[in-house]
């Protein structure tokens, strides 16, 4: 089972970043990658979003 934590939503990220970046992909990989890696960002947003309700929460009590 893939980790569903913030950090490993952006380490993903930053290695689908690194693959966007190789000169070689192809124009069809990079694609893939693109929605991949903005897939990752999207759910590490919501984590963090998650997070912010929490804390605002924890201080209204």
């Amino acid at each position: 089972m893939a980790k569903e934590d913030f950090e490993s939503k952006l380490d993903s990220a930053k290695e689908i970043l690194e693959t966007l970046m190789n000169p070689e992909i192809t124009l069809q990989d990079s694609v893939k990658a693109y929605e991949k890696g903005m897939s990752e960002l999207t759910k590490a947003q919501k984590i963090l979003e998650d997070a912010v309700i929490k804390i605002n929460e924890i201080k209204a009590k």
